[in-house]
């Protein structure tokens, strides 16, 4: 057995795993792994942006789009403490990467050599990141990698996906054993766990039985490429679906079943369906306060008396917020075949059970479309919310991804956005990371290089990271940003105004004795850094830049004003106890006599 270095030993595993990418940022503590990846530029290819945050979104990313893991790479001290928001924000999103810290020399632990986390235990970096990975592995000898890694990878998508940090020691990389690599000899056999045969028999059941199911979808449909199974489970019994932001796409939602994210800026439609089904079918989602309006009865569930068929990878999350009446740990695309091969073995081809429930639906939706469509159809300057969406759906190829940041424009994306296929939105939702949206899209175009990636980002989240143009440059990285600017931290200003009597600080961005809006010119930043950069405020405008974008394969800016007095019309709730909970703008919460 030949004699290997720490670092060529990371460096042929995560080759060896498929990882084409290694998303990281240089470092004292690091330099070792770099000078493997450089014997191995034509296997794997280092992507440096400025900021290890922007490594992570990347990362998460391009998993979200591929389903396949990368690597982060970060130094010790405070190049690895830049990697936990974007860690926090992969696990709350069920999102895999593989985050690669370096730490000080094992022969230096505990003696507060430069950049030791020492205080409560020697070289104790990785307890930071414990509440935003699913383990963390730190082997102080080359002989303990080769077990490491392969724990470590195999962990990254097992049950729930989510992040895995391997804390490697500065003189591993550069240390040799006579060690090799473990052998990974994986048969291709599907090994996701179903659900036992007598409780998809029950869950047939009551779906048959019911006057008004609802499928509700999120992201474990996803991640388990269930969305040929979805659709096919939804024709054959002709019930209609709602979705959570990373659920959305699961089923085109074109679709007439397509009803749209319930919550509080759900559809109306959506939150109406929710209200007054009477047997509710769930999975791959979680219930979060904003997808449930915050639990409160009747605005976006009844449950009970609406029965609850809660479906999840993940044990923990059946029960945390809704009672099911069954409750079964299974993975999303193993269980949906199941109830297909039950309906199958009883011979049940399309069921027409539904059709009043359907009916009932189609008013609803009429109602919601008579409310709204006015405002997509209004021309200002600067533009209307709802004309950003339409005019991007309409420009954007069915296949491109949107890749939203957190900010008030989220809104409206959750509200209107019509997803016609899986793995094509990508949300920062249970942690909403501002910054994920500016960064993300840079993984999301390795990931999908023939796919447009366009990123709907705010003025104040693109202003934490732009140095993401600088990364679009270096690697030809033709993605597209769109600035939603609107002078302010918007959804904040809005709380302000909603909830403190528009007693407003520290939300608008002006400058001045008179308080004049201020932003930078975004357009003109986007250029001065090489990147196409247009500054637009009306409608036919902003289509034909974003035409422009897509066409040109090149990394793009536009720089879009729009109107912050318009507000998403609420049709849910979002409770922030002790606040008292907003009414719903259209419609009103309904709970059974």
């Amino acid at each position: 057995m030949t004699s290997t270095k720490g670092g060529d030993l990371i460096a042929e595993h995560l080759i060896r795993e498929g990882m084409p990418y290694v998303f990281g940022i240089c470092g004292h503590g690091n330099v070792g792994m770099l000078d493997a990846l450089y014997d191995r530029k034509d296997r794997i290819r280092l992507v440096s942006p400025r900021h290890e945050q922007t490594a992570g979104h990347m990362a998460d990313a391009y998993f979200r789009v591929s389903h396949q893991p990368v690597a982060t790479l970060t130094s010790c001290g405070p190049g690895s403490a830049n990697i936990p928001m974007s860690l926090a924000c992969a696990q709350a999103d069920s999102s895999a990467f593989l985050a690669i810290t370096a730490n000080v020399p094992t022969s230096q632990f505990n003696r507060g050599p430069f950049q030791e986390t020492y205080m409560h235990g020697q070289a104790s970096f990785p307890e930071a990141l414990k509440p935003f990975v699913k383990r963390s592995f730190q082997p102080t000898r080359v002989e303990m990698l080769p077990l490491a890694l392969r724990q470590a990878t195999n962990l990254l998508t097992s049950g729930r996906p989510g992040p895995v940090n391997l804390d490697v020691p500065y003189d591993l990389f550069q240390e040799s054993a006579e060690v090799a690599l473990d052998p990974m000899d994986r048969a291709g056999i599907d090994n996701r766990p179903g659900a036992a045969p007598e409780a998809v028999s029950a869950v047939v059941d009551l779906l048959l039985a019911a006057r008004a199911p609802l499928i509700f979808v999120g992201h474990g449909v996803t991640l388990s490429d269930a969305g040929a199974e979805l659709t096919a489970l939804q024709h054959r019994l002709q019930i209609p679906q709602v979705a959570s932001p990373n659920g959305m796409g699961t089923l085109d939602m074109t679709d007439p079943l397509a009803l749209g994210f319930i919550g509080r800026n759900g559809a109306y439609t959506a939150n109406q369906a929710g209200r007054h089904a009477d047997v509710l079918l769930t999975v791959g989602a979680r219930f979060d306060d904003r997808s449930a309006s915050s639990w409160r009865q009747g605005y976006s569930w009844n449950i009970p008396p609406t029965t609850l068929i809660h479906v999840d990878i993940d044990a923990g999350e059946l029960g945390r917020n809704y009672e099911p009446a069954i409750g079964l740990q299974a993975d999303a695309r193993t269980f949906l075949r199941q109830l297909l091969a039950e309906l199958d073995r009883r011979g049940i081809g399309r069921h027409e059970g539904t059709r009043e429930w359907l009916a009932r639906i189609a008013g609803w939706r009429a109602e919601w479309t008579a409310f709204i469509a006015p405002n997509f159809e209004i021309d200002t300057n600067p533009m209307r919310p709802e004309r950003v969406v339409a005019d991007i759906r309409q420009v954007a190829p069915d296949d491109a991804i949107l890749v939203p940041d957190s900010g008030s424009h989220h809104n409206w994306f959750m509200q209107f956005w019509e997803c016609r296929r899986p793995r094509s939105m990508l949300n920062t939702w249970g942690y909403s990371a501002m910054g994920f949206g500016v960064c993300g899209v840079l993984g999301a175009k390795l990931a999908a290089p023939e796919r447009p990636c366009i990123a709907v980002v705010g003025d104040g989240g693109f202003t934490m990271a732009p140095h993401v143009l600088c990364t679009a440059i270096e690697y030809d990285i033709p993605a597209i940003w769109v600035v939603w600017n609107n002078y302010a931290w918007g959804a904040i200003r809005d709380l302000q105004h909603g909830q403190f009597g528009g007693r407003e600080i520290g939300t608008s961005f002006t400058h001045g004795p008179n308080g004049e809006p201020y932003n930078p010119d975004f357009a003109a930043l986007a250029r001065a850094h090489g990147v196409s950069g247009v500054k637009v405020s009306r409608s036919d405008d902003f289509r034909d830049a974003l035409r422009e974008a897509v066409a040109s394969g090149r990394p793009a800016l536009i720089d879009l004003e729009v109107d912050p007095g318009v507000k998403p019309p609420s049709t849910g709730s979002w409770q922030l106890p002790p606040l008292p909970a907003p009414e719903p703008a259209f419609g009103a919460p309904w709970s059974p006599a």
